[in-house]
């Protein structure tokens, strides 16, 4: 990181110190003044910054898009929908949950099964499964981790919510 990330000096008579996360702005402005000179003022600013880069961590970004208000489920980033397969002429439940790797938005698919089959414990456990990767999803970025969404294939044979190792609040 470069010394000076975050901090300009907008006029002769202080520092600026700026920083956005998720879409809201911390900043603080360091007189040179007040301070008692222009190093003192820069390293107040330094000092500032590095102690709001540890509260605001996470410095990725969760959305390219700030998250509209319609949800289905209440979780943010995991939807229920139905999806029609005309080839089959059959109707599938699905979780569907919205994540963004390496800038570009990505979705990963929990199919529950026929809507004219599904149990409720097969649609609670893909549920609570889309739930774990968005929450796994989330710690990553807030503690600045790869996500390896890799862990959840084969989904559908095993409780993953169970898992200790993969759940990120336990």
């Amino acid at each position: 990181m470069p010394k000076n990330k975050h901090i300009t000096e907008p006029d002769v008579f202080g520092f600026q110190v700026r920083i956005v996360r998720r879409g809201k702005e911390s900043s603080r402005y360091f007189s040179h003044k007040l301070w008692g000179n222009k190093g003192k003022s820069l390293q107040a600013a330094i000092t500032w910054r590095d102690q709001m880069l540890v509260v605001l961590k996470g410095s990725k970004m969760r959305f390219l898009k700030p998250p509209k208000n319609k949800t289905t489920t209440g979780v943010t980033g995991v939807s229920r929908t139905i999806k029609y397969d005309h080839r089959k002429d059959k109707s599938y439940l699905c979780y569907t949950v919205f994540w963004v790797s390496n800038g570009k938005s990505r979705n990963k698919t929990f199919q529950v099964g026929n809507v004219d089959r599904v149990t409720a414990d097969d649609e609670l456990h893909a549920f609570r499964t889309a739930k774990l990767f968005r929450s796994s999803y989330e710690f990553a970025i807030d503690n600045d981790i790869e996500f390896l969404d890799h862990k959840f294939v084969g989904w559908k044979r095993t409780r993953l919510y169970d898992n200790e190792n993969l759940n990120p609040v336990a």
